[in-house]
């Protein structure tokens, strides 16, 4: 089967290279298990929601939105996976990097938190970028937090 091109839509897939005086503390790609262990808890949330409102409808096979919920998640964890596994973030003493081109300054963090298995990172300006399918997202807040008080990773 020939391999298809990238979707651009996010911009480009190589991130800027490193500044003269930065030095990179971190990395962290995007992990698998994170992926498929959030689109199981879709399924399972996205079941129980169809199976309860095909009940109360009262159609005489609920089961079916459970079964449909877990096959129209897996589809969409093959089909999203390769655009999804291939982000990754970087972390220097200046900036986060990130896919399709995001750069958030080290001064510009407000805030990064757990956020539903994720990482949600707040600008002072109020600009909101979530980091998708980490491994370790307690890691991932205590590394940002210590390069934001300059103490490194």
């Amino acid at each position: 089967m020939p391999e298809l091109p990238r979707d651009t839509v996010l911009g480009a897939a190589v991130m800027a290279p490193l500044r003269p005086d930065e030095v990179m503390l971190a990395e962290w790609l995007a992990d698998k298990g994170s992926y498929w262990r959030s689109h199981a808890i879709m399924a399972v949330l996205g079941g129980m929601i169809a199976g309860v409102v095909l009940a109360v409808i009262g159609n005489p096979t609920p089961w079916v939105g459970p079964v449909a919920a877990a096959a129209a998640m897996g589809a969409r964890g093959w089909y999203l996976a390769s655009e999804a596994l291939v982000a990754d973030w970087r972390l220097t003493n200046q900036r986060l990097q990130g896919p399709g081109g995001r750069e958030i300054s080290l001064a510009q963090i407000k805030l990064a938190r757990p956020f539903l298995g994720d990482v949600q990172v707040v600008t002072r300006s109020g600009d909101k970028y979530l980091m998708k399918y980490m491994a370790d997202t307690a890691a991932v807040v205590a590394a940002i937090d210590a390069a934001r008080s300059g103490q490194g990773a």
